[in-house]
C-alpha cells in the first residue's frame, strides 16, 4: 500500500534523507521540523502515518504524539529515537504509538516497520468498508418480508435512505412504520447521530408545540425553567414524527415553517434558532383527502410528501405472513423458555388464511398467546384465537370439514390418522401422542391402510 507520510525530525539532513528514501519505495511525503508544526499539519491533513522524532525543540515528539491522538487516535505513528532515549520510546508506546525504530535507522528494518504499519491500515479500511456494507445490507434486517408488495417497499426505501428527503411513511396501524423509519434513520448518512420519536396523536396542542420546540423559563404555569424542544435533541439527527396526520391546524403552520426554514422558535421566545434534523413523518390517515376537505394543510403535505413510502397491509401480503410468524414464535418460544417447533400445517394455513385487520402487530400478539398456551411441540389450531379460526375451512382437516357429516366412522378415524401423519411429517410416536393413542395402535392402524 502506498501511503501519504509526514515525516517529522529537526534535522533537516536527516529529514531530507529520510524523505529521499521513502520517495523511492513510492509514498507520498511531507515535511515537518519541529512537533508544533506537525500537530497543525494534521489537523489539517488526513495522512495515512506519521514518522517522528521524539527529541526536538519546541514541541517534542512525545507531546505532539499526545496531541495527535487527541483528534485522530487512529492513526499509525512511528517514533525515532536515540539508543540513550529508548524509555522515552517506551513512554510514547503507551501514549499510543505504533511503534518506535532507534537511531541512526536501519533502512530494511524502516521499510518492514512502515509496510507492517501499511498493511495495519489497510486492514482497519477493509474492516470499515465491510461494516458500512454490513451496515447498508442489514440496517433493513428487522424488517420481515418476501413478497413482491414488501420488497418493492424495501427498495424504495433503501434508494431513498442516504438522501436528505423528507419521508412520508403511510400504511395502516400496525404495518411496521415505525421499523421503517428506524432503517431509514440507520441506513442514512445521520447513523451516527439521534432519530427522536414523537407520538403526534398522544400530546395535546400546548403540550405538542413545547414538545417539539421547547419553551423558556415563564412561558407557561408550570415552565419554572427553560427547556430545549426534541428538534434541538435530534439537531444532526432525525425526528420521527408518528401519527402526523393528528396535528391541529395551527400546529401544521409551525411544523411547514419547521421544515422549510430549518429554524424553529420556542414557546414564550421571539429568536429562531437554525436546525439541522431530516424529518420522517407517518400516518395511518389518507393525507390526500384531508387535504380535499381542509383538516390538513395542502403545503405541509408536499413538504412532508417528498418520497411517500407506502407499507401494503398484510393481506395484501399473505406470502409473509409464514415468515412473520415463524420469527415471532423464535422470539416468543425464547423468552418464555418453551422449545417449541413449529406449526401443525392446519394452523398455518388458519393463520395464512386470516384478513389480519390489526397486520404485523395483530399476528404478533397472536403468536405470543398461542406459544405461551401451547402444550405440544408445534402450534395447533386449539391455540388460536377463536376468531382466526371462525370463517376458517380446511379441505386437509376433518375438525373443519363439513363433508365428514354422515361418513363412516372408520373413515373418519382414517382421516384423521392419515392428516395426523402429515401433519407431524411420519413421526409415529408424536402422532401417537396428538391422537391419543398407542404407538401399537397407530402401527395397526397404518398397516390396516396400506402404509
Amino acid at each position: 500500500m502506498i501511503g501519504k507520510i509526514l515525516i517529522v525530525d529537526d534535522d533537516i539532513a536527516h529529514l531530507t534523507m529520510l524523505e529521499t528514501v521513502l520517495k523511492s519505495i513510492g509514498h507520498i511525503v511531507e515535511k515537518a521540523t519541529d512537533g508544533e508544526e506537525a500537530i497543525s499539519s494534521a489537523r489539517q491533513i488526513p495522512y495515512d502515518m506519521i514518522l517522528m522524532d521524539v527529541s526536538m525543540t519546541n514541541v517534542d515528539g512525545i507531546e505532539a504524539l499526545e496531541q495527535i491522538k487527541k483528534f485522530n487516535p487512529s492513526i499509525p505513528i512511528i517514533i525515532m529515537t536515540a539508543y540513550s532515549s529508548v524509555d522515552k520510546a517506551v513512554k510514547a508506546m503507551k501514549l499510543g504509538a505504533y511503534d518506535y525504530l532507534t537511531k541512526p535507522l536501519n533502512y530494511d528494518e524502516l521499510k518492514m516497520t512502515l509496510e507492517r504499519a501499511m498493511n495495519h491500515l489497510l486492514l482497519i479500511i477493509e474492516n470499515k468498508k465491510l461494516k458500512k456494507k454490513i451496515s447498508s445490507e442489514h440496517s433493513f434486517s428487522k424488517i420481515i418480508g418476501s413478497s413482491k408488495a414488501m420488497k418493492d417497499v424495501i427498495e424504495i426505501a433503501k434508494i431513498a435512505a442516504p438522501s436528505e428527503a423528507t419521508i412520508l411513511i403511510t400504511g395502516e396501524s400496525g404495518t411496521g412504520k415505525e421499523l421503517f423509519a428506524k432503517a431509514i434513520h440507520n441506513n442514512s448518512l445521520r447513523k451516527n447521530n439521534e432519530l427522536v420519536t414523537v407520538n403526534c396523536a398522544a400530546l395535546s396542542e400546548a403540550l405538542l408545540e413545547s414538545e417539539l420546540f421547547g419553551h423558556e423559563k415563564g412561558s407557561f404555569t408550570g415552565a419554572d425553567k427553560k427547556r430545549n424542544g426534541l428538534f434541538i435533541q435530534a439537531d444532526k439527527g432525525s425526528i420521527f414524527l408518528d401519527e402526523i396526520g393528528e396535528i391541529p391546524n395551527s400546529m401544521q403552520a409551525k411544523l411547514l415553517r419547521a421544515i422549510q426554514e430549518r429554524e424553529i422558535q420556542s414557546v414564550g421566545s421571539d429568536k429562531s434558532i437554525h436546525v439541522d434534523v431530516r424529518i420522517i413523518a407517518a400516518t395511518n390517515r389518507d393525507l390526500t383527502q384531508d387535504v380535499r376537505s381542509g383538516r390538513f394543510r395542502e403545503d405541509l403535505f408536499y413538504r412532508l410528501n417528498v418520497v411517500n413510502i407506502e407499507i401494503p397491509p398484510l393481506r395484501k401480503r399473505k406470502d409473509d405472513v409464514p415468515l412473520l410468524a415463524h420469527r415471532f414464535l423464535e422470539r416468543y418460544s425464547k423468552i418464555n423458555r418453551k422449545n417449541i417447533h413449529g406449526f401443525t400445517p392446519v394452523s398455518m394455513d388458519a393463520l395464512s388464511k386470516y384478513i389480519w385487520p390489526g397486520n404485523v402487530r395483530e399476528l404478533e400478539n397472536c403468536i405470543e398467546r398461542a406459544v405461551i398456551l401451547s402444550v405440544g411441540d408445534y402450534i395447533c389450531e386449539k391455540d388460536l384465537l377463536p376468531v382466526i379460526l371462525k370463517d376458517y375451512k380446511s379441505d386437509t382437516d376433518p375438525a373443519f370439514d363439513s363433508n365428514i357429516s354422515g361418513m363412516p366412522l372408520n373413515d373418519v378415524e382414517k382421516i384423521a390418522i392419515l392428516a395426523t401423519m402429515e401433519q407431524t411429517k411420519g413421526n409415529k410416536s408424536r402422532a401417537a401422542r396428538l391422537l391419543n393413542i398407542t404407538r401399537t395402535t397407530l402401527n395397526s392402524k397404518l398397516k390396516k391402510y396400506g402404509r
